[in-house]
């Protein structure tokens, strides 16, 4: 039976003012959070670093002075980095959009509109702060980015090129859910004794590789392991290790993509930068010249370790 309309001509009906803007889900990265920071940096800056070592003698009467205390310095740089755009609002007053986040009136200075994004903009600063600081190559220029970094991220600093610990016993070797317990129990046979006992060991992956390891270490119930555990501290995943209550697992995005896994005293990483609050602190103004609202974030980052010997990596890519 025919319907007697013909609507074939006309768009389906879209409803666009009753929704909302809905944002990219974004990951927000933030290693920083876990690590040491130093502050203050404009470009280059030394990491003092102290070494105690008391010597004993036997008996009573002893008046020669023994014993050693020793300083070096490992330099930190960072690199400037610099987000500026503008937008221009009058492009949304013929459209739908524009009726839900501008203003009424004709002059589109208004920066209501930054209420529902400043947010968004944070996010997506800590992740790719949290990509630089573990994936920077000095003198390579920096995905995604105009930016040459100064010096490399954790992921070049902490190698065995430069003095991390290759993993006895796996080397080379991808994680997967089987061998997760294994693999990861022999990085930690691997470290350097002075650090075995830091309350702060830390086992660094990305956070697919993070998934794998819970698999697997909820497949073989070690210890009754309880993946109801994992803790979201901060901007990443975390759960203790288990059988080793001074050890945490830490799913980090800086690590996405990559099957590295390094092993160390998280306060032995140091990040560097000028100001901390620089890192997220957007600026936010009205062009009347150019008509557009704008923005920039202007920051500066890099990183260090203090004991590359205290860290024990995969060396995978």
């Amino acid at each position: 039976m025919a319907d007697g309309i013909n609507v074939s001509a006309l768009n389906d009906f879209n409803d666009e003012l009753a929704g909302r803007m809905v944002l990219d889900t974004v990951y927000t990265g933030n290693t920083a959070e876990y690590v040491s920071i130093q502050e203050g940096i404009k470009y280059q800056e030394p990491l003092n670093l102290a070494s105690v070592d008391p010597y004993f003698q036997g008996g009573n009467a002893v008046d020669t002075t023994s014993g050693s205390l020793d300083f070096t310095q490992r330099n930190i740089t960072v690199t400037k980095r610099t987000a500026y755009d503008q937008w221009n609002l009058q492009l949304l007053t013929d459209k739908y959009l524009g009726k839900a986040v501008l203003e009424p009136g004709s002059y589109e200075d208004t920066m209501t509109i930054i209420s529902g994004l400043s947010g968004d903009l944070v996010k997506k600063a800590q992740q790719t702060n949290d990509d630089f600081i573990w994936n920077a190559a000095s003198g390579s220029t920096f995905a995604n980015s105009t930016v040459v970094p100064e010096a490399d991220g954790f992921k070049g600093v902490l190698t065995s090129a430069n003095g991390a610990i290759l993993a006895g016993g796996i080397g080379a070797t991808a994680i997967t859910a089987s061998t997760a317990y294994d693999q990861i129990t022999k990085m930690l046979e691997s470290q350097d004794t002075n650090v075995l006992d830091a309350d702060d060991l830390t086992v660094w992956v990305g956070t697919h590789v993070f998934q794998r390891i819970i698999n697997g270490l909820t497949t073989q119930n070690l210890f009754n392991f309880d993946p109801t555990g994992v803790e979201r501290q901060g901007s990443f995943f975390s759960v203790p290790f288990p059988g080793y209550p001074n050890v945490k697992i830490v799913g980090t995005y800086g690590l996405r993509g990559s099957e590295r896994v390094i092993t160390g005293p998280a306060s032995d990483m140091v990040v560097g930068t000028d100001l901390t609050s620089d890192t997220t602190n957007f600026q936010f103004w009205y062009d009347i010249n150019g008509d557009a609202l704008k923005y920039r974030l202007r920051n500066k980052l890099g990183t260090q370790v203090g004991h590359p010997e205290y860290f024990v990596t995969n060396d995978l890519a």
